[in-house]
């Protein structure tokens, strides 16, 4: 993956990375944080910052909530996902309800995706 991002995103990022939504903190403390491939929270990427970015499968996680399913939300995550598959990534979105109601099945799922695409290296 290119180096290049905007470097005027990093204390962005940084104030993200200390205030997570309550779904964040729950993904990253009680799966991400200690799964065995590691990821990166509110990694910036080109003019964006995903919630969640695995270099070793190329794939970033987002946590969705609300906000995301206005028609305006909608097309500003379709410009990001077409965006992120420019660097070759693939990009899940999972709901803040979803993780919230069926934590360990939001695990799973990314566990399989995770272990798919390391065997499609």
């Amino acid at each position: 993956m290119a180096k290049k991002f905007n470097s005027h995103l990093v204390k962005f990022a940084a104030g993200l990375r200390k205030n997570m939504t309550k779904e964040e903190r729950h993904l990253w403390y009680d799966f991400l944080h200690n799964y065995p491939v590691k990821f990166l929270r509110q990694k910036i990427i080109g003019n964006y910052v995903v919630d969640f970015y695995c270099s070793k499968v190329k794939l970033v996680i987002e946590i969705d909530g609300s906000q995301h399913y206005s028609d305006k939300g909608e097309i500003k995550d379709a410009e990001r996902t077409e965006f992120l598959k420019t660097y070759g990534l693939d990009v899940i979105r999972i709901l803040n309800s979803d993780i919230n109601n069926n934590f360990n099945g939001v695990c799973e799922y990314i566990d399989n995706i995770v272990k798919a695409n390391i065997r499609k290296e």
